[in-house]
Order: structure tokens, then C-alpha cells, then sequence
């Protein structure tokens, strides 16, 4: 090869990297998270909806509309995602369709069926509920009754009549961790899954969810391999959230926290979730625009550490 020709090949090449370097992260071979939070900003349509995911670089998105939102406005907001590669992780349909007050639960299966419905028409991974509570005052808080055989049956049975009312063919129906209802643990999850027996029914990991005891908090990392290990094929949302155990008492109180305040594990966390194609991770519960922000800094920082791009 002459001196030109090399030459030549030479800034061809750089220029094909300088190129490659301008792309969206998400195109490199690094792995990567889709992070994304509640939007507190007001949005007027599918556009403006999309221009404040990206405000704050979230590439995945709650599901902007209700249950009764028209089906051109679904399609719309649907169409507007995929445009911008965002990923609807979820479609919340939080209530309690095992109540023991026959109304209050057909009115929450109800809720479930719309919201499963909903999923399905705007293409969101998922749609998630916790299973319920035997609880007549908390609607998901804890009762001597949540976690015997009969609820495990039920729950069964109800959710197999929700997926069955929708028919389902490209979004999931999932229920979430919770330390005193099913499923309680990594096992009953898998228990579930088995007992249910529907391709449609899924995995949300909420692993903070289930770090019930100091032993579990101080080994969080090996809970979330175990949940990524055995549950892993089946998750299609995951949320995102901290932990601490306070030191001033004497009997274990476990607070949820702010991600980066607390014992969370997510060097752990993110290397795991990070194994898994489009699987977003979703953060909850903080009051203001700015607290999401600090979770999210904090959460692409430990991502940096750990080569993941978030």
C-alpha cells in the first residue's frame, strides 16, 4: 500500500470512529439500564410527554394516560415512545382484588382487567399490582391471613382470570414483592409462577421489597443475585429504591429511603439488571422533581463504576 492510500484509509477510519463516539451511549457495546421516575412537569400531548422524559435522560417512562383513554391517544402516545426509543415500563393497577369486601374486590379486578388492557394497547412491558391483603383497613398491609394456603389458592385464581380476561399476546401481568403478602420471597415467586401457569404472567423485582431482617440487609447483594438467578427470565420491570436499618432502637425498623442514602447493594443491583435486554428500572416514592434528580445521579454513578451506562 502506498503512502496516499494509506493515508487516505487512515482518516477514513477516524472519522468512522469520530463518528461512532458522537452516538447516543446506548449504541456502544457497554451494557446499559433504561432509567426512568414519575414526571412532575406538565405535558400537553405525546411530544411534550417525550421532550420531558429527555429533560431528564430517561429512556423509560410509567405509563402517561389512564384507563379510559381513547384509543387514539394510546396509539399516539405509543407511537411517540417508540420514536423516541423509550420504553413503557409499566401500567400500575395497585389495588386489592382478594378483599375480603366482595365490592371493593370485584371493583380492584376490574381495575386490574383495564389496566392489563391498557398495557396491552399501549405496548407496555407490563402491568403491575401487588396480589392483595386480607387486611380490612390497609388495603395492602399485613394480616395473619395473607400468607397462608387458601390466599396462595386464590391468588392464583384471580390472577389467571385477569390475564384470561385480556388475552394478552405482547405485554405481561405482574405482581409485585411484598414482605407480608405472596409473594414473600424469591421461592414463593417461583411457586407462583409455576401454580399460575400462564406465559402471560410475569416478574416486577422489587427486591428492597423483601429485605425483611438485619441478616438480609447486611447481605442484600446475595438476595438480588439469588431474585436475578431464579426469577431473572421472567422480569419485565424493576424499581428502584433504598434502604436503612436505624441504629437508635432496639428492635429492627427497616426504612425505605432515597437510592444512595442508604444499604442497598447496587453495585449488585445494576451488574445483574444490566445482564437483561430493555428491562427498566423505575424509581418511586420520592416527593420532588429534585429528589428524583439525586436518585438518578446517584444511580448513574454507581453505573459509571461498574462500565453500565444508565
Amino acid at each position: 500500500m502506498n503512502r496516499r492510500a494509506f493515508t487516505k484509509k487512515t482518516v477514513q477510519a477516524a472519522s468512522i470512529l469520530g463518528v461512532m463516539s458522537s452516538l447516543p451511549a446506548f449504541t456502544a457495546e457497554r451494557p446499559f439500564i433504561r432509567l426512568g421516575g414519575p414526571l412532575f412537569d406538565k405535558y400537553d400531548g405525546p411530544d411534550e410527554w417525550v421532550a420531558a422524559l429527555k429533560k431528564y435522560s430517561y429512556r423509560a417512562a410509567y405509563c402517561p394516560l389512564k384507563t379510559d383513554a381513547p384509543t387514539d391517544q394510546i396509539k399516539a402516545y405509543e407511537s411517540a415512545a417508540k420514536k423516541a426509543d423509550i420504553v413503557i415500563a409499566e401500567v400500575g393497577a395497585w389495588s386489592n382484588p382478594i378483599s375480603t369486601d366482595s365490592a371493593s374486590a370485584q371493583l380492584a379486578f376490574r381495575k386490574c382487567v383495564d389496566s392489563l388492557a391498557l398495557a396491552e394497547a399501549i405496548g407496555a412491558n407490563c402491568c403491575v399490582n401487588i396480589s392483595g391483603s386480607k387486611n380490612p383497613a390497609q388495603w395492602a398491609g399485613p394480616h395473619k391471613d395473607n400468607l397462608t394456603k387458601e390466599t396462595f389458592d386464590q391468588i392464583v385464581d384471580v390472577t389467571r382470570r385477569i390475564i384470561n380476561a385480556v388475552k394478552p399476546t405482547r405485554t405481561h401481568f405482574a405482581l409485585e414483592l411484598m414482605p407480608w403478602s405472596y409473594p414473600d420471597s424469591v421461592d414463593s415467586y417461583v411457586r407462583l409462577i409455576k401454580a399460575i401457569d400462564n406465559k402471560r404472567f410475569a416478574v416486577h423485582l422489587d427486591p428492597m421489597n423483601i429485605i425483611v431482617s438485619p441478616q438480609v440487609f447486611y447481605t442484600n447483594g446475595a438476595l438480588i443475585k439469588e431474585c436475578f438467578k431464579k426469577l431473572g427470565p421472567y422480569i419485565k420491570s424493576c424499581h428502584g429504591k433504598d434502604i436503612i436499618l436505624k441504629e437508635e432502637v432496639y428492635t429492627p425498623q427497616l426504612v425505605e429511603c432515597r437510592p444512595g442514602l442508604g444499604q442497598m447493594d447496587y453495585s449488585v443491583y445494576l451488574t445483574e439488571l444490566s445482564k437483561l435486554k430493555d428491562i427498566p428500572l423505575m424509581m418511586e416514592h420520592l416527593p420532588t422533581t429534585e429528589e428524583y434528580q439525586k436518585a438518578a445521579s446517584y444511580i448513574r454513578s454507581v453505573g459509571a463504576k461498574e462500565g453500565i451506562t444508565i
